[in-house]
This record gives C-alpha cells, sequence and structure tokens, in this order.
C-alpha cells in the first residue's frame, strides 16, 4: 500500500518521518498527474504546491489550525490530504467536488476562494477575532502565489497584519507565474531575490556585518546615516520590502524540500509576529513538459485538458480526421481578432488586461502591436483606474475583464468612470455561465450592477457579427462609458463584416415578426428566444415575434412599448440573475410608462442564489435557461386546461 493510502486526514501525516512525507508529496503529485491528466483541471500550480500541503499539514491541527488558500486553485494536494482523495476523479464535474476551496465542502476548506490576494485579509481578521476570545484560538497560515501579490488588496492585508502585530503565518509561494508570466516591477524583485543565493541574507545581519567593515570603513558606514544604510541594505536585503511592514522575512526556501519547509514554517509558527515564509517553487513540478518547457509550458500547462496525459507523458496527437465544416470562432477569438484590426484603424485604441491576456484574447494584441497592450497584474481596481487616466488624455482605452472580475472595481467604475463620464470601455468575456469553474467565476451579475449606474451604456451580441459591430460602436462613442457582454465558448457561426458598422444607441432589432406572444432577448438570449420561438411554432403552432434588444441600457423604449401593446405576453430572456436584471429593467420602464396595456410579462434568466459547477448545458437545464424549458413556460401561460390555444 502506498503511503497515501493512508491518509484520510490531516492528522494522519503527524506521525510520519521527514523522508515518509517526501514521499506522501510525490504521490499526492502522481496522483494528480493520473488524474486531472484524464478529467482535465487546474493543473500546474497543483504540482507546485505538493510539498506546502504535506508540510502544512503535518505540523498544524487542521481544522483548529487555520490553512488558507489563495484563489483554490493551488488547493488540490489540500483536498487530497483532507479526506477528499477518492473523490478527485470528481472534481469541477456536476455534483461533484468544487474545482476551489469550499465552505460547504469541508471543515478544512477554512474560506471559500476563487479569486485572487484574498487570504492575507482573511487571516488578519481569523486571527484578530482569535485574539479577542471568539471561536477556537489556533494557528493562521495563508499560502499565496506571487501573482496573487500584486494584487492590491494583498498590499493592504499585508499593511494591517504588521499593524496589529498578529501572529500570522504568510506563506508566499514564488514561482513566477500566475496563469501567465508576471509582470511588473513586484515581480522583476522576486525574481532578483529567487535566483540570486548569495542575497539570502537577514537584514539584521547584513547591517551588523556592514558596520564591522574593517579599516575604519564600518565606522563611516555608520556615520553615513539611516537614509544610506537604508538603501544598502533594501539592495542586499530580499525581505527588507516585508520588514519594512513590520513583517518578519524567511527565505528563500526551497518549496520542493519537506523537511527545509517544515524547518522555516515550524519556527515561523512559534514566533510571536506576522512572519512571511517565502517558497521557491515550480509551477507544473514532476511534469516535465511543464517543468523544463519555461515560461511558456508553465502557462501552457496551467490547466490540462480532459485526456492530455497518458501515462504521465502529453498524450499522443490524435488522427487527422476526415474534414468537417469548421466550428464556429470562439467569442474570445473574434474579440481578440477585432481588437487589432480597431487599433489599426484609430491609434489611440490600446487593450488592458487584468493578467488574463489569452483568457481575454488581448494575447492576440500582444502579439500583433504589443506597444498597444498593457497587462496590469491581477489588480482590476488599478487597470480600471489607468484606463481612466488614460481616457482624461484622449486615448480609448479597452478594458478587457472577465464579468466575474469587474465586480472587484466596482468602485473605480463608479467614481472614477462612470462619474467623470470617461469614454472606457468594458469588455466583459465569460458573461453568463461558464461551467466548470463554477460559482465564483459565472458571470451572472454584470447587468445588475451596472444597469443602476447614470453615463453607462450596455451592450450585448446576440453573435460574433454584432460583436464587432458593437467594438467599433463603443469605440465610436464619446458621451461615457460602455459595457460590453459576451459569453465564453463558441460563437453563433455568423459571418463577420468586412467593414464592421455602427449600431444606433438604444435601438433594438426585430428579427421575426409573429403574434400573441413576443421573445425579447438580449445577448445569449437571443438565440435561446429563437430556440423557444422554433419549438412553438413547431409544437403548438404559435408564431411568435422575436426581437433582440441589443441594448439593457438605454432600453428601446418605442420598441418595447409597441411589443406590449400588441402582445398578450412579453418574455424577457437573459443569461444574468433576475434580480435587477435586464428584464426588470423592461419592466420598470412599462409600468413607469404605464404601457403594459394587459400584456403578460415573463421574466427569464438565472435564479436569486449561486449556481454549482458543471458543464453549461446542465446548469442550464439545471436552472431553467434553454429552449425547451422557455417554450414550455410560454405554452403554459397561453394555454388553456385543455392543451389548446387559449
Amino acid at each position: 500500500m502506498s503511503l497515501i493510502e493512508r491518509i484520510d486526514s490531516p492528522a494522519d501525516l503527524h506521525g510520519l518521518t521527514e523522508p515518509e512525507l517526501q514521499q506522501v508529496a510525490q504521490e499526492v503529485r502522481e496522483l494528480i498527474i493520473d488524474t486531472i491528466g484524464e478529467i482535465g483541471g487546474h493543473f500546474g500550480a497543483n504540482l507546485g504546491t505538493c510539498e506546502i500541503a504535506v508540510a502544512l499539514h503535518s505540523l498544524l491541527d487542521s481544522p483548529r489550525d487555520k490553512v488558507l488558500w489563495d484563489v483554490g486553485h493551488q488547493a488540490y494536494p489540500h483536498k487530497i490530504l483532507t479526506g477528499r482523495r477518492d473523490e478527485l476523479s470528481t472534481i469541477r464535474k456536476y455534483e461533484g467536488l468544487a474545482p476551489f476551496c469550499s465552505v460547504e465542502e469541508s471543515e478544512h476548506d477554512i474560506m471559500g476562494a476563487g479569486h485572487a490576494s484574498t487570504s492575507i485579509s482573511y487571516a488578519v481578521g481569523l486571527k484578530e477575532a482569535m485574539r479577542q476570545g471568539h471561536g477556537e484560538d489556533g494557528h493562521v497560515v495563508a499560502v499565496i502565489g506571487d501573482g496573487a501579490l500584486t494584487g492590491g488588496v494583498a498590499f493592504e492585508a499585508l499593511h494591517n497584519a504588521g499593524g496589529l502585530d498578529l501572529p500570522i503565518v504568510i506563506v508566499l509561494n514564488d514561482n513566477g507565474m500566475s496563469i501567465s508570466p508576471n509582470v511588473g516591477s513586484l515581480s522583476r524583485y522576486f525574481n532578483r531575490v529567487r535566483l540570486n543565493p548569495k542575497l539570502y541574507h537577514a537584514r539584521e545581519g547584513m547591517e551588523s556585518s556592514l558596520t564591522r567593515l574593517p579599516a575604519g570603513l564600518g565606522e563611516r558606514f555608520e556615520r553615513f546615516g539611516p537614509i544610506f544604510k537604508e538603501s544598502l541594505k533594501a539592495y542586499w536585503a530580499p525581505g527588507l520590502l516585508f520588514e519594512e511592514l513590520d513583517l518578519a522575512y524567511v527565505g528563500v526556501i526551497d518549496g520542493h524540500d519537506v523537511s527545509a519547509l517544515r524547518e522555516a514554517i515550524g519556527e515561523a509558527l512559534k514566533a510571536d509576529r506576522p512572519v512571511v515564509v517565502h517558497c521557491k517553487t515550480v509551477k507544473g513540478k514532476g511534469f516535465s513538459p511543464a517543468e523544463d518547457g519555461g515560461l511558456e509550458g508553465m502557462e501552457k500547462w496551467h490547466a490540462a485538458k480532459p485526456s492530455s496525459i497518458v501515462s504521465r507523458r502529453p498524450a499522443q496527437p490524435k488522427e487527422p480526421q476526415p474534414a468537417a465544416s469548421a466550428a464556429p470562432p470562439q467569442y474570445t477569438t473574434v474579440f481578440g481578432e477585432a481588437m487589432v484590426a480597431e487599433c489599426h484603424r484609430d491609434e489611440r485604441v490600446c487593450g488592458i488586461t487584468a493578467a488574463m491576456n489569452s483568457g481575454t484574447g488581448l494575447n492576440i494584441l500582444q502579439k500583433a502591436m504589443p506597444e498597444r497592450y498593457y497587462d496590469v497584474g491581477i489588480a482590476e481596481q488599478h487597470a480600471i483606474l489607468f484606463a481612466a487616466g488614460l481616457a482624461l488624455q484622449g486615448a480609448r482605452p479597452v478594458a478587457a475583464i472577465y464579468s466575474t472580475f469587474l465586480q472587484r472595481a466596482f468602485d473605480q467604475i463608479v467614481h472614477d468612470v462612470c462619474l467623470q463620464r470617461l469614454p472606457v470601455v468594458f469588455a466583459m468575456d465569460r458573461a453568463g455561465l461558464v461551467g466548470d469553474d463554477g460559482p465564483t467565476h459565472h458571470g451572472a451579475f454584470d447587468i445588475s450592477y451596472q444597469r443602476c449606474l447614470p453615463h453607462i451604456t450596455l451592450m450585448a451580441p446576440r453573435d460574433e457579427a454584432m460583436l464587432v459591430n458593437m467594438l467599433r460602436t463603443a469605440l465610436l462613442f464619446d458621451d461615457g462609458p460602455v459595457a460590453i457582454r459576451y459569453p465564453r465558448g463558441e460563437a453563433e457561426g455568423v459571418a463577420l463584416p468586412a467593414d464592421p458598422a455602427p449600431i444606433e444607441i438604444g435601438r433594438g432589432e426585430i428579427l421575426r415578426s409573429g403574434d400573441r406572444v413576443a421573445l425579447v432577448g438580449y445577448g445569449y438570449g437571443v438565440p435561446l428566444a429563437l430556440g423557444a420561438a422554433d419549438r412553438l411554432s413547431l409544437e403548438h403552432g404559435l408564431d411568435c415575434t422575436v426581437a433582440d434588444a441589443r441594448f439593457a441600457k438605454p432600453l428601446d423604449a418605442p420598441l418595447l412599448e409597441e411589443l406590449a401593446a400588441e402582445h398578450e405576453v412579453v418574455v424577457t430572456i437573459e443569461e444574468n440573475v433576475l434580480a435587477g436584471g435586464f428584464g426588470a429593467g423592461v419592466v420598470e420602464l412599462l409600468s413607469d410608462a404605464d404601457a403594459l396595456s394587459g400584456a403578460r410579462i415573463l421574466r427569464c434568466g438565472l435564479p436569486d442564489r449561486y449556481v454549482t459547477h458543471g458543464k453549461p448545458a446542465l446548469l442550464r437545464e439545471e436552472v431553467g435557461l434553454t429552449a425547451e424549458a422557455i417554450a414550455k413556460r410560454v405554452a403554459d401561460a397561453v394555454l388553456d386546461p385543455r392543451g389548446a390555444l387559449a
């Protein structure tokens, strides 16, 4: 029996020797390679944290002691060691293990994670509550990657931790990567520290050494004053950044040496102050295409696709299949290529991403026109403020940020963009249900959290051609910000316009004329409306009007009032929560205009709850957001109990 099969809880690690713990870490790594290589999922980051997870749980008593995994895509080893080993093959599947940490899933998951840079703040709150006598006392450890440390909220937490002098441990998992290679001066700082073993000096030791220099140099150094001394120490002492925030610093530790990790973390746990333990790890450790492939390999293997690994090696390419009709392009790719075209058309246009260049399609712009591309790291608030500054000076910035991540910059949207009516474009990929990443990543709220804001214009394309036209429209619009939402995955397969055509702001479009029922879609709601109309016609002989709203703000009042006046039922369809969404806006408009005219309004959208993880088709079926479910709801509304049209 392998050692890992004897580990059903963290307590089972406590009696093992350090060589045995090192073996457990390797067995955890092999299980991840074998399982995730077959089913798909987050990969490289988890291979890099196997020893950290083993070292922590061998020293701590979870869940009394709290281990907080920032983001959570590095927490698969933690899940394996906390009683979920045999369920790993269900991860990210519908009704299986959550893709990130989940407080509902395990008592060992202390916080629900999915967005970066939050663990230190949680740790500060937890330890301060313990110090105030709330709940059971214990150790608190936050594990945060160097990529997540580019998020400003992490520095707010470091500042607070040092100010409160809280005895927490912050394990900095430093692999030089997030999803893509890290950017910015902080990344360069960590590279200098990580790659030069000569810099493994304590701050106090360096100062002491300088004052003992022979031939009177030490005395002269002492007379140079504090500013010069701090400058020299800042160059040589890698932990000065943290020390100046009143956090002790230990590092750089080999993050794949369980013995070294246990020694460093063990000492940190004994300290009566906040301590940063800086660990050097390799993203994709133990899987040679990632480990030996440099930054490109680590980025490629951030996540593994299903059946991408066989016998712990990349699967062989499949035999070429007979030519078939080309699949529709991804919305992400359409946007990325459209951005390049817009940058060629207008020298003021530029693209901004918050550490998601390939995820947003801006990697296409980065390659074609790098001078018009900006990656600010995992720093959505700064990304929007940066865009605001660019817009103030006459540039036309496009902030390409997932719907779920743009939530993090809500104050900047309100205060710094909308209030000043700046022409910033928000390109929101992953709007709606995104699938396997689950509730932390669903773009379920952006219509609601933006529709209430003055000066903003909200658009959503029904297909890829409309996306290209809407991007052109947004960049030509000078009277305030514009937000465009579009889903993840394949587009509809329509031809792209050779020359994008601007759309009149606030005007919808009738796609199909009928009577009695009007189906009004917004964004992905339009294909659903067309599918529901087809079913109603085929199964019930009911010819429905289908309209594409195109805008959630401003709404097309004349069109909506006409539909309400000429139809018995008006159905709104959106992939956003119903509370405050597109349908709510339609009801408000018609009610305020006293234009309901006896028409009944049915709103189809996402429910007032967080939707789980799973394939989008399964999730849409669960929440009733399919053409079939919409058609049934409409039929129930207009048919009498005997099944005939009422």
